[in-house]
């Protein structure tokens, strides 16, 4: 169990107590209000920060001892960038894990299809990358990722089985959900922080900055909205040369997958 889990399970434990001990000795409001606001934190910290893994079982790294590290890339496909990602991976020699969203996909199915033929990996990062994801309703999240799921299927022939929540927010109803359709969440290690407007300069030295074996690097091949031309495409080539001249190999994620044992994992549904 993560370690953060156990903390979240414990102390909620704890507030369950204490809760009822109140109603026969009231705790003093200044420790009430000091624990209330702690453990909305906590909460909030788990449906946040993917890597905690308090509410779902994630890849945030590679299994002990592995060495290289993994490029994911979210929220294509692009017209404009995902080509330039594309082309720089295969003069490279490299593969990477594409997560894209559905709808993106099914205005520009040929690029999803260009990105196995190159030897990528596809998995689904929603359908409609929705900002309030985690806000949305059990059955909501179930029908969109299941939109999402159809459309890959429906352009690649099978379905995916990797996932990326949108903005890396997770809660139990997402939780059931993904348990429920089978996917495999994958995290990330290091983030390269082009999501919003930046430069590719600055992209690179945050990455080059934390590169190490085990590593999960996300960047992006594609603005979440299409409207800039985000600084992952352009810092990808340093990212590499730093890669490279630490003798540090960029290695396919399904190496690592198939290194976990069956209980990291959840199970395909029959």
């Amino acid at each position: 169990m993560p370690p953060a889990r156990a903390v979240f399970y414990a102390a909620t434990v704890v507030a369950l107590t204490l809760s009822a001990r109140a109603l026969v000795h009231p705790v003093p409001l200044g420790w009430a209000v000091v624990a209330l606001v702690a453990y909305v934190a906590g909460v909030l910290a788990g449906v946040l920060v993917l890597r905690l893994r308090v509410f779902v079982d994630a890849v945030v790294e590679g299994p002990r001892g592995v060495r290289g590290i993994v490029l994911t890339f979210d929220d294509g496909p692009d017209v404009r960038s995902t080509p330039r990602v594309l082309d720089i991976l295969e003069r490279a020699g490299v593969s990477a894990t594409f997560f894209v969203i559905g709808k993106k996909a099914e205005v520009h199915p040929e690029l999803v299809r260009d990105m196995v033929r190159r030897g990528h990996t596809v998995g689904l990062h929603s359908y409609a990358h929705d900002r309030l994801f985690a806000l949305r309703s059990e059955g909501w999240v179930r029908d969109d990722l299941e939109r999402g799921m159809g459309t890959l299927e429906a352009i690649l022939g099978e379905r995916p089985r990797l996932f990326r929540p949108p903005i890396g927010h997770t809660n139990p109803r997402i939780a059931r959900v993904i348990q429920g359709l089978g996917l495999v969440v994958i995290g990330w290690t290091v983030s390269g922080g082009d999501g919003v407007r930046t430069d590719p300069e600055r992209v690179a030295a945050r990455v080059r900055g934390r590169l190490r074996d085990g590593a999960i690097v996300l960047l992006h091949d594609a603005a979440e909205r299409g409207d800039y031309e985000p600084a992952g495409p352009r810092a990808l080539a340093e990212v590499l040369e730093a890669s490279e001249a630490r003798g540090i190999e960029v290695v396919a994620l399904e190496t690592w997958l198939d290194m976990l044992s069956p209980p990291s994992l959840p199970a395909t549904p029959s």
